[in-house]
């Protein structure tokens, strides 16, 4: 039992990243398991790893007494002299157990089992915490299977899932497929844990950016803000901390170099990359983007009119109304929309004072 003890623990330990100590208390019990089931008890046995050599040792606690009347559990002064020269009547004193000489086939058997389920247990839950301390985050697999439930994805040691809720309707999945997933929640089950993920979640598009682009890794440009209608189109407000450098070129590179990796990753659903500003008129005109916006004014309470050329009307508006739509969502102001000569047959008491987001860019 002993022999390549030590160094089997630590290549567990290596491998499992289950600390060693706790592979020592695993063998441990295991080891009395097998006792137990040999000789019946453990009532006043227990046994210890020597944690340097490896060695085992068998102790039964027992009470030093003038008579002995259970040899299980009492041991004569004369024969506890032995094991401890300071012994004393009414003491208990730790025994040291030889077990029979079929014992350590039968406890190495006993043991190996028990130790099993104990690492299998172990692994679960140190797979359970790394997961969840990795909520929020996106993570890369592979596609295994696909069935009603949801798309089935090998993620290294865990199984994730995407379930039919969290999935992109315009994205056809594949078995072998490798894909990024948001990872949503995990749930401890006997089996390991159990990771929900999902391919609509905004903080995907977010997470794809902070891998991708290195200047919001270091901080030199922050995501401001991020509205997303999955599988279509994405706005995402990003500003920078360095005068010198501007957030919307760096997130898009050269002729799109940086930013076509994210636009493949999402199955070619457009981003807009849009210049956070502190003022919000200015912040309502270039979430508009790719409209070109000539005015905006503020109506009421986070309420703005955004003035437009007559050209320019159906690329504010977007499709179905996707592009003021999700420029209100990122925002967070309500946006109404005229053209240019709505604007001028208003009457003059009928407007408040007007903000020009070119004059004010200039």
């Amino acid at each position: 039992m002993t022999e390549g003890l030590l160094l089997m623990l630590k290549q567990i330990e290596k491998e499992k990243g289950i600390p060693i100590e706790s592979l020592f208390s695993f063998l441990e019990t295991a080891l009395l398991s097998a006792y137990r089931k040999q000789y019946g008890t453990t009532q006043n046995v227990f046994i210890a790893i020597d944690r340097n050599n490896g060695e085992i040792h068998i102790y039964a606690k027992k009470k030093v007494v003038d008579v002995v009347n259970n040899s299980a559990t009492e041991i004569t002064l004369e024969d506890a002299l032995k094991v401890n020269p300071e012994a004393k009547i009414g003491d208990i004193i730790d025994v040291e157990i030889i077990p029979s000489a079929n014992f350590g086939r039968f406890a190495f058997q006993t043991a190996k089992q028990v130790i099993t389920q104990k690492l299998e247990e172990a692994e679960r839950t140190i797979l359970y915490e790394e997961f969840q301390r990795r909520i929020g985050d996106i993570a890369k697999g592979t596609i295994y299977r696909i069935d009603k439930k949801g798309v089935y994805l090998d993620l290294g040691r865990v199984e994730g899932v995407i379930p039919p809720y969290e999935q992109v309707p315009t994205e056809n999945y594949k078995v072998g497929d490798k894909i990024y997933v948001y990872i949503l929640k995990v749930i401890k089950t006997s089996q390991g844990p159990e990771v929900t993920c999902s391919r609509t979640h905004p903080n995907l598009v977010k997470k794809l950016f902070e891998l991708e682009i290195p200047e919001i890794q270091s901080g030199l440009v922050v995501i401001k803000g991020i509205a997303r209608e999955a599988g279509t189109r994405t706005k995402i407000a990003v500003a920078s901390n360095d005068s010198n450098i501007d957030p919307v070129g760096t997130c898009i590179g050269a002729k799109g170099v940086r930013i076509q990796p994210i636009v493949r990753e999402l199955k070619r659903e457009k981003i807009d990359v849009i210049a956070w500003s502190s003022d919000p008129l200015t912040y309502v005109g270039n979430a508009l983007n790719p409209a070109v916006v000539l005015r905006v004014e503020q109506l009421g309470e986070r309420s703005a009119r955004v003035i437009v050329t007559k050209d320019q009307l159906s690329i504010a508006i977007g499709k179905e109304g996707q592009n003021v739509r999700l420029a209100a969502k990122l925002t967070g102001w309500k946006i109404d929309i005229r053209t240019e000569e709505e604007y001028l047959s208003e009457s003059q008491e009928d407007r408040t004072p007007v903000y020009s987001v070119q004059e004010k860019k200039e």
